[in-house]
Order: C-alpha cells, then sequence, then structure tokens
C-alpha cells in the first residue's frame, strides 16, 4: 500500500486526511518540519501533503530540503485561500500542485490516487529501463547494437572455460573491459585481475616484467621481483598489445603457456603458475606472422577463441547510450555539469567517425562537461573537431533535402572554415589568412561579408 506523510501543525486537519485516504494508503502524520523529517527517515513516502504556514520551520523549508534530495517525493501542498500565491512559489520550488483549504474530499482522494498511479506508473518505466539496461550491458561493456550483442554473447560462453581468449580491435573499443568482464563471470573471478600494457613497456625489461627475477639477475636487480604472471596465478592475465613482444620474449611466453610453468630471470627452480590468459591486439597478427614478426606456434596457441570488437563507427546505435552513461560518470566526478544532451549536440556525436572509439567519445563528453555550465550539453561544448563534422553533415542533409540551396551551404561552410582559422589564430588576421592560404585582404573581404568580429568588439 502506498504511504503518505501529512504535515500539518493542525491536530483536526492531520486527523481528516488520515481518516480521508486510509482505505487507499498507509497515511502517517507530522505536525512540524522537523517531525516530518524523522518520518522520511525512518520510511520515505510516496506522496507528501504538505501544509505551508506553521510555527517554526514553514512548508517552503521542508519542500527546499526534499528537492534537494535525490528521488524525492511528490508533495501537494496545502495552502489556505489567503496564501495562494505562496503555493505557486511552492509549485516553482518542486510541489507537484497544490489544494486550498478547506478542500473538497472527493478532489483531493482523486488527485491523490492520479499521483501515486503517476509514481506507480514511473516505478515500473524505471524498473523496465534497468532491465533493459541489463541487457545492454555486460560489467562495464556497452551496447545494444548486433555486433556487441554478439560479444556479450561469446564473452558469457568462454568465461567458463580455461581457454586463452584473443582480443582483437582498434585502439580505444574496449579491449581491457572484455578481459575485465571474462574474467568477472570465470571460475576465477576471486583471484587477482593483472593487465599488462606490452607496447608501453621497453624490450629489456619486458622479460623481468612478465617472469619476474631473483636478485643479482643483473645490474640493477638489487632485490627478488615477482612476475605479472606469479602475480596473477588463480587469476586472469591481460596482455594488451600482444603484438609488440620481442621475438625472444615470444619464445618464453609461448613455453609458459604450454607448460604453465616459469622461471624468473637468474632462477634455476621452476614455478607452477595457475593463470587464465586474455591477449589482445590492434595489428593483424596473421600479417605479422606471414612477414616473421610473430611466431606462428604461438599465434596459434593464443587464437583458441578470438573476439572481435566492432570499431565505434560501426555500431552507431551505442553511441548515445554511451554517450548518457559517460556524461552521468562525468557529471558524478565533476559534481556538477549538464543532465542531458541536446539534439544538436547528440546528432553530432552520431555523425562524428570517432577514429578514437569508445576512448575517444568519453574523452569528448569529459571535454564538455569540464566547459559547460548548463543543464544541457549544447553543440558548441563539444570538442572542434565533432562540432565542425556534426555541421557539416548537417548542411549535407539540409541540401539534400531541399530546405538550404547549395549557395547557402557553401557560404555557411565557408564561414564556419574561416571562423575556426580565426580563433585557432587568436583573431590575428595574418596569422589565419596564412592558414587558410588567402591574402590578409581576402580574408578581411570575407569576414565583413559574414560578419566576423573578434569578441572584443562583439
Amino acid at each position: 500500500m502506498p504511504r503518505v506523510l501529512a504535515v500539518d501543525d493542525e491536530p483536526g486537519v492531520r486527523e481528516s486526511l488520515r481518516m480521508l485516504l486510509k482505505d487507499d494508503c498507509d497515511v502517517v502524520t507530522a505536525a512540524s518540519v522537523d517531525e516530518a523529517l524523522i518520518r522520511i527517515e525512518e520510511s520515505p513516502p510516496d506522496l507528501v501533503l504538505l501544509d505551508l504556514v506553521m510555527p517554526g520551520r514553514s512548508g517552503l523549508d521542508l519542500l527546499a530540503e526534499l528537492s534537494s534530495r535525490d528521488a524525492p517525493p511528490p508533495v501537494v501542498v496545502l495552502s489556505a485561500t489567503k496564501t495562494v500565491t505562496t503555493a505557486v512559489e511552492a509549485m516553482k520550488r518542486g510541489a507537484v500542485d497544490y489544494v486550498t483549504k478547506p478542500f473538497e474530499v472527493d478532489a483531493l482522494r482523486i488527485k491523490v490516487r492520479q499521483i501515486l498511479e503517476h509514481r506507480a506508473l514511473e516505478d515500473e518505466v524505471e524498473r523496465l529501463r534497468a532491465r533493459v539496461e541489463g541487457r545492454h550491458r555486460l560489467g562495464d561493456l556497452l551496447g545494444r547494437s548486433d555486433a556487441m550483442q554478439d560479444v556479450f554473447d561469446t564473452i558469457r560462453r568462454v568465461a567458463r572455460s580455461p581457454a586463452t581468449v584473443l582480443v582483437r580491435g582498434q585502439s580505444g573499443t574496449g579491449k581491457e573491459l572484455v578481459a575485465s568482464a571474462i574474467h568477472a563471470l570465470s571460475p576465477q573471478a576471486g583471484g587477482p585481475f593483472v593487465a599488462v600494457n606490452c607496447a608501453a613497456i621497453p624490450d629489456n625489461l619486458i622479460e623481468s616484467e612478465l617472469f619476474g627475477h631473483e636478485r643479482g639477475a643483473f645490474t640493477d636487480a638489487r632485490d627478488r621481483r615477482i612476475g605479472k604472471f606469479e602475480a596473477a596465478s588463480g587469476g586472469t592475465l591481460f596482455l594488451d598489445e600482444i603484438g609488440e613482444l620481442a621475438a625472444g620474449v615470444q619464445a618464453k611466453f609461448l613455453r609458459a603457456l604450454q607448460e604453465r610453468r616459469i622461471e624468473r630471470l637468474g632462477g634455476s627452480a621452476p614455478i607452477d603458475v595457475s593463470v587464465r590468459v586474455v591477449a589482445a591486439t590492434n595489428r593483424d597478427l596473421e600479417q605479422e606472422v606471414a612477414q616473421g614478426r610473430f611466431r606462428a606456434d604461438l599465434f596459434y596457441r593464443i587464437h583458441v577463441v578470438p573476439i572481435e570488437l566492432p570499431p565505434l563507427v560501426e555500431r552507431r546505435e551505442d553511441i548515445r547510450l554511451l554517450a548518457d552513461h559517460f556524461l552521468e560518470r562525468a557529471r558524478e566526478r565533476a559534481g556538477r555539469g549538464p543532465r542531458r544532451i541536446g539534439a544538436e549536440a547528440a546528432a553530432a556525436l552520431e555523425r562524428y567517425p570517432w577514429p578514437g572509439n569508445v576512448r575517444e567519445l568519453e574523452n569528448a563528453i569529459e571535454h564538455a562537461v569540464a566547459l559547460s555550465e548548463r543543464e544541457v550539453l549544447e553543440l558548441h561544448d563539444l570538442p572542434r573537431s565533432v562540432v565542425r563534422t556534426g555541421r557539416l553533415e548537417a548542411l549535407r542533409d539540409a541540401v539534400d533535402s531541399g530546405r538550404v540551396s547549395f549557395d547557402d551551404a557553401v557560404a555557411d561552410f565557408e564561414r564556419e572554415v574561416i571562423f575556426e582559422a580565426l580563433e585557432r589564430s587568436g583573431w590575428n588576421q595574418t596569422r589565419a589568412a596564412e592558414r587558410l592560404r588567402i591574402t590578409r585582404r581576402v580574408l578581411k573581404l570575407k569576414m565583413d561579408r559574414y560578419g566576423l568580429k573578434p569578441p572584443s568588439e562583439s
């Protein structure tokens, strides 16, 4: 049964509300704002009926307190006729409706029932949305596209087996997130997840990084060091950019995979390791094998279960889902920022080719949140590359649909290019003209034609 909190300093009003609604709701009452806050902490209500004029703190104080919280309950203001102006002010501050005293019994009962039904519908929609988002999410991976759903299915199936996995995809597509999801769903989930970026470690250190070393194994080896293979024992070892491994390390790595044993540099005793290996690359390893840069036997050892991550441009239906997720995360980190993405900005995000894939999209949203001070993320908050592509595509669509003539589209494009050159040159006309490869005189004529002026003169 829905829970309604009636807040009024008059005992008669509180009792009337309790009797009026008792068949439809669980009604609790409070005689003051402070008592109401205690009742709310005990059990959050589904609806608050709030008198505005009370001794001590007013109903507006309680409304302000509730409005600052996440998912506040709807509030209906109870107001004497002479305080209707105050009631309207309360609605501006977040109240959903107001009722004047003395209230008409049936009208109030119907209003309460409608609000509670609407809240129940919103809760159901939220539950359904959560279920849908569950299908569109696996660990930290997001995607509603068929391609990503196929990736999710493969991850779920392969996670239960000990098979070595090779994740392939361009930089920024989320290869480490795939490895992390496999680990989280595997029998080794309670063990460590150790990630190594092979491209970031110098060739002369990678062997020590993977297998460890004994004290004195080489000049700077002052202490024994545990390698990543040992550190990941009982869990998952993720080797990103495995195509960067030097030939000598490839041979030792292959032996470790086959025997599940390693030897530290400078050591003589083999060490057993129980580790699940997930490798990743953005290279064409078949081509690397053909050219002799990657061992064929190692390739076949790691290529047991391949997972191909599509570039973001091939799954555009996921862009808005990812952008909304990154916006929410960036807002939480910054403690401020837009709550939603405007239509023009969303269209630009979906048109942009994202050569940097998901990582570039995340960076673009963080860029926008850092710059924007509005509730809505707008097109001009996004990085220049996204804005420029979005405007160009919008112009192309406008010409295709007949909304804009070809000549007007060319003029708009020219104005945009000149404006950007001026901005990048600090509105120095000589530098902007050099950037555009036109004379300063031609630039000035075009600036006058398009009404382009430095911000200081606007």
